[in-house]
């Protein structure tokens, strides 16, 4: 599963569905898909999830399909990496006042 972030002050983010449920989780939002934020509660999930990111920046988020592949073993893409696009859209929503919705 894929889900999209989308607000009208940034490109569309697309996401491995795990990887995004956490990050939605880490913004102190159920998990649940789909899903929005209002406008004035953008600031308040982006700091909880840059507060998460400073905590465990080299925490490894990988999608469950890549970790039953032999290839890739031994590597992973850190939370801080896989939060990144997503930190990004929130601060341009949160400069322009504008909502966040995802959705699959």
């Amino acid at each position: 599963m894929l889900i999209k972030f989308q607000t009208k002050a940034y490109a569309t983010i697309t996401m491995f569905g795990d990887v995004a449920v956490t990050l939605i989780k880490l913004m102190g939002h159920s998990g649940n898909v789909p899903g929005a934020l209002l406008a004035e509660d953008v600031p308040n999930a982006l700091a909880r999830l840059k507060a998460a990111v400073a905590e465990h920046p080299n925490d490894p988020l990988d999608p469950a399909a890549s970790t039953s592949r032999g290839s890739n073993e031994g590597q992973h893409v850190s939370l801080a990496h896989r939060a990144l696009p997503l930190i990004e859209l929130l601060t341009a929503a949160a400069a322009a006042g504008e909502n966040v919705m995802w959705e699959n």
